[in-house]
């Protein structure tokens, strides 16, 4: 919580405010019995109306200024607990923007969306409330007292009992209630995973009809959280109604040994009045603590795992004297490559070498699991490699920035992502200043222009969240086109055609040959008539390169290519 709170230092004037607004507020507040008392004593007793004018409108004057100064508190704690929240949302943010792969496969998607929501507005919540309870609780608490002893030093043994019970009491309760919110938020991140995978699997949930089993996973993960907050809410709703309990029998034993004082003229009525006022604001002060206790737990277990957050440094980092080439080159190389993803007992890549050059159209083909995927991923370093090297333009993609190294790629992932906004917007998410000219030619090479320009709206069309009003072959062809606009020295496909169809993935890679002429083209596919006019072929196989040529070399000399080919084309095809 600590750490977390040196994103308060651009607030310190607001905080500076706050504390000044409520101490004036506690002083006002205080101020209010020992007038109360001034009246009763000299005013209503003596029936001096006169008396009783004169100290209501001091009464009033220190209300109002209470009421001002109130306010104030509040605006200014609000100001700076929104603000501290939208800057750590943007820590989390730009720092979630910097991780690897491997970064959010360990912390999970659903808990990283977790803890920069619900997480950073616990803490948020604190501040805004919590902050007018952590000074004016205890201003109030120790002014109280102090008035109290000014007032009758006999009275005060009662808050010499009570206090210290209380405090006991509050905690107690902290010590059990501290768990249980950190069990709540891990709960809670359960409870969006199961509710996210349902979201984003739903067709694959009813086109296996496991609609049933879902529902049932989310009760589980649903109930576990319901019981642990039940628990906290129990323990929680005893504490209060027991405070309550010990204000009220302090109240009544004031009242009580207060009249006996009186009889035996040690005190007088507007003074025991005034010693119940400040009783009870003392009172407050420790209940208003209690919902401090009650909100710290949760907080500091939001805290704690924002700082995770935080804490948690990518594997992959700039060099700190990065190299550049001098030339776009638009060269790929792998030298002796082997790659293990955390955890895994086989590696996933083993010894790759391959050289790429610009002009050339090079296709990646193997079976399902033999690393095309991986293997791609490493060139514009989203993984970093166990031995050996990956080149671009002649330098080593671990001495360059990963800016340089990425600009420098045009990457259209086997899922394609679409934004929501608008066609054009997507087209020119590879490249901002993108020419509406420079975004139509990318959408007519990559094949997406006659079904846009169908459109009632054209480039300007809405689309949904995840494009989910576009087919996957649509969704296919901006993603293309997107990282056509850029036109950057490598273009990396990743199984970019598998929902295309053979006529329009024939027309789309004899365009993509004419406007990569000058780039190197790395084609992953699943389909041998995507592949089979390629330069050069790399066959893939349990992570080791099984050959590499052209089509028919590769025929005639590589078993496993033979038995791809087979299982898709006929022999008089082949022939």
């Amino acid at each position: 919580m600590v750490r977390l709170m040196k994103g308060l230092r651009p607030y310190y004037p607001h905080l500076a405010g706050v504390i000044a607004a409520l101490l004036a507020q506690a002083l006002a507040e205080l101020a209010l019995p020992t007038l109360m008392a001034e009246i009763i004593n000299n005013g209503m007793i003596k029936a001096d109306y006169a008396y009783i004018l004169k100290y209501g409108g001091y009464m009033l004057v220190v209300a109002l200024a209470s009421t001002v100064f109130g306010i104030s508190a509040n605006f200014l704690s609000a100001l700076a607990g929104t603000g501290f929240g939208r800057d750590t949302r943007n820590r989390v943010f730009t720092h979630v923007e910097s991780y690897s792969l491997h970064e959010f496969d360990q912390i999970g998607t659903a808990s990283l969306i977790n803890r920069t929501t619900n997480d950073i507005t616990q803490v948020q919540s604190l501040l805004v409330m919590g902050l007018r309870f952590m000074v004016y609780s205890p201003i109030m608490c120790i002014g109280g007292i102090v008035m109290a002893l000014r007032l009758d030093a006999g009275l005060t043994w009662i808050l010499v009992v009570v206090l210290p019970l209380m405090l006991v009491f509050i905690g107690a309760i902290a010590t059990r209630v501290v768990p249980l919110f950190r069990a709540l938020q891990a709960k809670l991140d359960k409870v969006n995973l199961v509710l996210r995978e349902n979201l984003t699997g739903i067709r694959v949930i009813r086109a296996f009809d496991r609609q049933l089993h879902e529902t049932q996973r989310f009760d589980q993960a649903n109930l576990d959280l319901t019981q642990t907050a039940i628990r906290v809410n129990k323990i929680m709703a005893v504490m209060f109604p027991l405070m309550m309990v010990l204000m009220n029998l302090t109240s009544v034993a004031i009242v009580w040994y207060g009249g006996i004082r009186i009889s035996q003229g040690f005190m007088n009525l507007g003074g025991m009045m005034a010693f119940l006022q400040y009783a009870i604001q003392i009172m407050f002060s420790i209940i208003m603590v209690t919902w401090l206790f009650m909100m710290i737990p949760r907080a500091q277990a939001s805290a704690v795992r924002i700082n995770e957050v935080l804490d948690l440094r990518a594997d992959i980092s700039d060099p700190p004297q990065p190299a550049r080439s001098a030339d776009p080159l638009a060269t790929v190389e792998f030298r002796d490559v082997s790659f293990s993803y955390p955890g895994a007992d086989e590696p996933a890549l083993r010894q790759i070498s391959f050289q790429l050059r610009p002009g050339e159209f090079t296709a990646i083909i193997g079976g399902t699991g033999s690393g095309k995927s991986t293997l791609v991923n490493l060139i514009p370093r989203f993984y970093e490699v166990d031995s050996g090297a990956v080149l671009v333009d002649g330098v080593d993609v671990r001495e360059m920035t990963q800016q340089d190294l990425r600009s420098r790629i045009g990457l259209v992932p086997q899922n394609p992502v679409i934004f929501s906004g608008t066609i054009a917007d997507n087209i020119r998410y590879g490249k901002t200043d993108a020419s509406d000219e420079e975004v139509r030619q990318a959408a007519q090479v990559a094949q997406a222009h006659e079904f846009i320009a169908a459109l009632e709206d054209g480039y300007d069309a809405r689309i949904a969240q995840g494009g989910t009003n576009l087919s996957g072959g649509q969704k296919q062809r901006l993603a293309i086109a997107r990282a056509l606009v850029r036109r950057p020295e490598i273009y990396i496909l990743d199984d970019s055609f598998s929902a295309l169809d053979f006529k329009t993935d024939a027309r789309l890679r004899a365009a993509l040959k004419q406007e990569t002429a000058n780039s190197t083209v790395i084609i992953v596919a699943q389909r041998v008539s995507t592949v089979m006019n390629a330069d050069r072929i790399i066959v893939l196989d349990d992570g080791e390169i099984a050959g590499i040529g052209t089509h028919p070399q590769l025929l005639a000399t590589s078993a496993v290519y033979r038995e791809i080919v087979l299982s898709q084309l006929s022999e008089e095809e082949i022939a």
